[in-house]
């Protein structure tokens, strides 16, 4: 089996989303390998707008040119049933589901509308599971299904700015899990990947050295070993993969705190014993609930807990939702013992507890009303008290129910319920939170969403959804004091009874879950807790967290076949090698791909390919056109970008749009194209290419529409001007024209020189073309400088300059850049590239073109020192790092407009 090709011969296979990116990839593999293919896309934006057949068919239209087979479907993936349809329609069967469509809505939570919401469960949630649930009939009467479900990075560990996105990718995840325990009996095998690879959605937040690396092909491989019939036994597994990193996650859970479960189990006598809350130094890795049974027994065995600190709640409000009854009850009851001023949320009457807690001695009020009409809840709390200081999302129903006979009603009701309703009411009460700068939330999640539980398709996604969206919303809250936690709590209700004994729901009395809500509900929890998950019962508390194998990393493309993957996937999966880890976030998987880009630097693997490729590869290349990408600014990123390059408070008309001078530092012209789509991929038109061994050497920028609008709608065209051939290293030049999108008219035209070592000897051109200013290089003159202008950075200069566009973690976050070989995150070169502009602009007045040549590294707080000469029409300058007395920027020049006059 060692050699032997992975094939799909006479299987059927249908890819979501395969117009282009990750999905095309997916389509035109399988297609090579005997498949036949349904490539379904509806051709819209990456932010779900729109729709085109046209997408679809050109990859169609590839796959059987190179003789492969293939048929186009353009359904949304809300018409699970048109897509399978047409598998059946046109080949009999189906034996391959990939669940790879998506689209990103990205915005802060307090900007977030309801659409932003919607739109990203429809494609991602409940498009996976129309398809799948379509899908599932076939594959139990063959006996045989393999599905993909796709996750991501920002749902396993949370992403600022995206809580919607955050929650449909981790919905999948316990969809995923339950699929694969409901399918295993039928031989249907269902896993979750979290890619990263560039595509449409990704071009715009990562930098395009990494993208690179990021090309679809290295996830590609993962994913035909785990559909492929010879994978008997991996399913319910989520895999992280990009960049030549692959790697298993599973969950990992502590031995947590025990304690006697009785009326002395407060919320004060678990903070006593947090420190075992998250003690890890003997953990489980579980697949399911835990042994209930037996802690209780243990904890029963325990002497009462000591007299511990009482928690004071005095002065704030509580929501609890679904405080009606069970476990919402009980949180009601606590809370109020404790001093808050209590609002009792539920669908049914609330009024029965509202009493309770009154004739205890305590305040409470309560709203009847769904969860999801959070607005409504709200605004009666804000009415009556004029603040909210504490939510626990605790409402929920039950719909359980075999996959095989769940319906639209039953999916969706739950997946409302559980995850719009938490959303509605945490949105509804943000703006409160934000603007007293005080919050604390505590969402539920259930054993069942973080493990996967039999029938329980639609309950297991809303509840890890919960998860991701709780995750997300903890990164935008932190900063403002808002904490948010998730908690699986494994009591006896309403809604559990239905699944358990009688007896089991009297032992697992909700008095157990209550006081870990309480505590993180206080301010009382070290470190402070937020952004963790927690489950709780019988009088035990635990920690749940990520584990990640050390896993693989895969040095090229070449080395990551889909046969290199199987000859190393007993490393992949390995938990117990002593490399596994505990990523905490998105970053922790970036490190890793960073990790293998050093890695390929060090061992400067060959590609392998011949000269005659790469040459005709350079010939397709310099022909292809882009499609064009659009970038949209307004005032407030001229402003941005100004201050990203030092201007000042006092600069009016570079940071006061109401100025009558307000104008864009002509610099500004690099910023539209910089994450532009190419029509080709720098890895094809050079050997041996790693983007660890790529400088961007020189800049070269063309201002052609004067005065430069402060807002535009423009897109970008891409273009391969040269590759030049220096024997140990390769040039390649890419132009860049930015267009104005209503007039046609050019805006800006950019060339970027990247000089890559270790990437020729192909025989291609030894020397570049003469293409007049943008490859001129300019000898200072031996004078003393015309002009000198010293500017100090600062130290926060590469945080507000990446706020551009230019996301590249090497300028911000320590360990990247220790990675890529520097102590401390240095600046961006077309930062202090735009700091020596804006002096020339200033001294000089408006440049037709600037050219520079970068010949060294800034530190955010160093001071820069510009000398200019004015030669003619030109000004020739140089940028020194006066801290260490070498030159950043040489040999570079600017051609002013009227031949020189000061507009600042």
């Amino acid at each position: 089996m060692a050699g032997e090709q992975l094939r799909y011969d006479g299987q059927t296979v249908v890819v979501t989303g395969a117009g282009g990116g990750l999905g095309k990839a997916y389509a035109v593999f399988f297609a090579s390998r005997g498949a036949n293919v349904v490539v379904n896309d509806l051709g819209g934006s990456g932010k779900g707008e729109g729709a085109s057949s046209n997408m679809a068919d050109q990859v169609v239209k590839e796959i059987t040119q190179a003789g492969g087979k293939a048929v186009a479907n353009y359904d949304d993936v809300t018409n699970g049933e048109a897509v399978i349809k047409t598998a059946i329609d046109s080949f009999g069967r189906i034996d391959v589901l990939i669940n790879n469509a998506g689209i990103l809505r990205d915005v802060s939570f307090k900007n977030m509308k309801d659409q932003d919401w919607d739109l990203i469960m429809k494609v991602h949630v409940i498009g996976s599971f129309k398809c799948a649930r379509a899908a599932w009939p076939h594959f139990r009467k063959q006996k045989y299904g393999r599905v993909i479900n796709t996750s991501s990075a920002a749902g396993l560990f949370g992403s600022f700015g995206q809580c919607n996105y955050s929650a449909a990718k981790l919905a999948l995840v316990g969809f995923t899990e339950t699929l694969a325990k409901e399918g295993l009996k039928y031989n249907i095998l269902c896993n979750a990947i979290a890619p990263i690879a560039a595509s449409r959605m990704t071009a715009t937040v990562m930098p395009p050295e990494v993208l690179e690396l990021l090309k679809p092909e290295f996830v590609v491989p993962v994913v035909a070993n785990l559909v492929h019939s010879s994978n008997e036994d991996e399913t319910g597994g989520i895999f992280e993969i990009g960049g030549g990193h692959v790697a298993k996650m599973r969950w990992e859970r502590a031995k947590g705190a025990l304690l006697r479960a009785d009326d002395s189990f407060t919320p004060g006598a678990l903070l006593n014993k947090w420190d075992d809350v998250s003690d890890f130094s003997k953990p489980e890795h579980p697949t399911g609930v835990a042994n209930f049974m037996e802690l209780l027994e243990e904890a029963q065995k325990l002497p009462p807990n000591p007299e511990a600190e009482k928690i004071d709640f005095n002065g704030k409000v509580v929501l609890i939702t679904g405080g009606g009854a069970g476990l919402g009850r009980l949180y009601c009851l606590n809370f109020a013992k404790y001093g808050a001023k209590v609002v009792v949320n539920d669908l049914a009457d609330p009024e029965p507890v509202v009493k309770e807690i009154q004739e205890m001695g305590g305040e409470a009020f309560g709203v009847k009303a769904s969860a999801e009409d959070g607005d409504a809840v709200i605004k009666a709390i804000i009415d009556k008290y004029g603040r909210i200081d504490v939510i626990v999302n605790n409402a929920g129903i039950l719909r359980d129910k075999a996959f095989h006979n769940m319906d639209d009603n039953l999916f969706n009701t739950v997946l409302n319920v559980h995850l719009r309703g938490t959303y509605k009411i945490s949105k509804a009460a943000w703006p409160y939170m934000l603007k007293q700068k005080y919050g604390r939330i505590v969402n539920t999640t259930s054993t069942s969403g973080i493990y996967g539980n039999f029938g329980q398709a639609n309950y297991a996604a809303a509840k890890c959804g919960i998860l991701g969206f709780s995750r997300a919303l903890a990164r935008e809250g932190q900063k403002y004091n808002i904490y948010v936690n998730t908690i699986a709590p494994n009591a006896g209700t309403n809604m559990t009874r239905s699944i358990m004994p009688e007896e089991m729901v009297q032992a697992f009395k909700p008095d157990y879950v209550a006081p870990i809500v309480v505590l993180l509900c206080s301010d009382k929890v070290p470190e402070p807790a937020t952004g963790r998950l927690f489950e709780s019962g019988s009088g035990w508390a635990t920690e749940t967290r990520w584990q990640r194998t050390g896993g693989v990393l895969f040095t090229s493309q070449a080395e990551m076949t889909a046969e290199g993957v199987r000859e190393n996937w007993s490393k992949i999966v390995d938990f117990d090698d002593g490399r596994a880890d505990h990523p905490s976030s998105a970053d922790d998987a970036q490190k890793k791909i960073m990790a293998n880009m050093n890695k390929s630097k060090k061992e400067g693997k060959s590609s392998g390919k011949q000269d005659k490729e790469i040459l005709g590869n350079i010939e397709k290349a310099m022909k292809a056109q882009a499609e064009g990408t659009p970038f949209n600014y307004d005032e407030r990123d001229v402003i941005l970008y100004n201050l990203g390059i030092g201007a000042k408070r006092s600069d009016l008309p570079l940071v006061f749009e109401q100025d009558e001078n307000f104008q864009v530092v002509p610099t500004f012209g690099v910023i539209p194209p910089f994450n532009a789509v190419a029509p080709f991929s720098i890895s094809d038109v050079v050997p041996n290419f790693s983007p660890m061994m790529l400088l961007h050497g020189e800049q070269y920028l063309e201002i052609r529409s004067f005065p430069i609008p402060t807002e535009s709608e423009t897109v970008t065209y891409p273009k391969l001007v040269e590759v030049v051939d220096k024997g140990n290293a390769a040039i390649v030049v890419t132009g860049s024209t930015t267009k104005d999108k209503k007039t046609g008219k050019d805006v800006f035209y950019n060339e970027s020189t990247v000089f890559i070592r270790g990437s020729g000897g192909f025989g291609g051109n030894a020397k570049g073309a003469d293409r007049g200013a943008a490859s001129h290089v300019f000898k200072a003159p031996q004078r003393k400088a015309d002009c000198t202008v010293e500017e100090k950075t600062t130290e926060e200069q590469a945080c507000v300059y990446r706020l551009s566009g230019d996301r590249n973690p090497l300028h911000v976050d320590p360990e990247f850049s220790k990675v890529g070989g520097f102590k401390v995150p240095i600046l961006h070169g077309l930062c202090f590239f735009g700091i020596a502009g804006k002096h020339v602009y200033s001294q000089y007045g408006m440049f037709r073109n600037i050219k520079v040549r970068f010949a060294g590294t800034v530190l955010p707080g160093q001071t820069l020192v510009t000398e200019m000469w004015k030669e003619g029409n030109t000004v020739i300058f140089q940028m020194t790092v006066k801290d260490t007395g070498k030159l950043c920027i040489s040999g570079s020049g600017a051609e002013l407009v009227d031949g020189g006059k000061s507009r600042l």
